[in-house]
């Protein structure tokens, strides 16, 4: 199967557990709970504010290698590294500084902060309200060796989270520039949020 036609269909999800293991919560009745908290219509605030952005999430996809997407920790939810959706207006692969400019590598952030918030909204049972704050992401660039704007890149997730959650969406963070990503990907994102239970 062609790269690109699998990450097409499928949507690239989380690629990398890195260090840690990522599993869903096994408190399904607190998860139950959770969904309560959506107004009447089925829409919370954040997906309110999704629709006046005009975003709509992915699906959240399944592991592609031997990892869960998320684990949750008392009231922090661990990310999997995720990486960007691709499409012919918007290469999600390649590498920055040879095959593609910094509006393209930004744009692959955003898209890869689209498949983080699908994996979080499955964390918390499908209620982005139950958010508290990023906590800190760790951003990914594949690059050349004199490529020095990562930061620039990563700003493509670190606004789209502040676009929507305000200040709570502003994280600690890091952007670093890498020789290689898993698939040929431009980027990835691992990330940990505060939530309530």
């Amino acid at each position: 199967m062609k790269r690109r036609h699998f990450f097409s269909t499928i949507g690239i999800g989380g690629l990398l557990a890195s260090s840690m293991s990522f599993a869903p919560s096994a408190n399904a009745s607190s998860n139950l709970k959770a969904n309560s908290n959506l107004t009447k219509n089925g829409a919370g605030r954040i997906d309110r504010r999704l629709k006046e952005l005009g975003i709509i999430l992915p699906q959240a996809t399944k592991p592609v290698a031997v990892y869960a997407p998320y684990r949750i920790v008392g009231n922090l939810a661990y990310i999997a590294g995720q990486g960007p959706i691709d499409s012919p207006e918007h290469p999600a692969f390649g590498r920055l500084g040879h095959d593609l400019y910094i509006q393209q590598g930004y744009h692959a952030a955003r898209t890869t902060g689209f498949n983080i918030l699908a994996q979080l909204k499955a964390a918390c049972a499908g209620d982005l309200d139950r958010v508290v704050q990023c906590v800190q992401i760790n951003g990914y660039v594949k690059c050349t060796d004199d490529f020095t704007d990562s930061p620039k890149v990563i700003n493509g997730a670190s606004e789209l989270f502040r676009d929507i959650f305000g200040e709570s969406g502003l994280a600690a963070r890091a952007a670093m520039g890498i020789n290689a990503l898993p698939f040929d990907i431009a980027c990835e994102i691992v990330s940990v949020w505060e939530i309530s239970r």
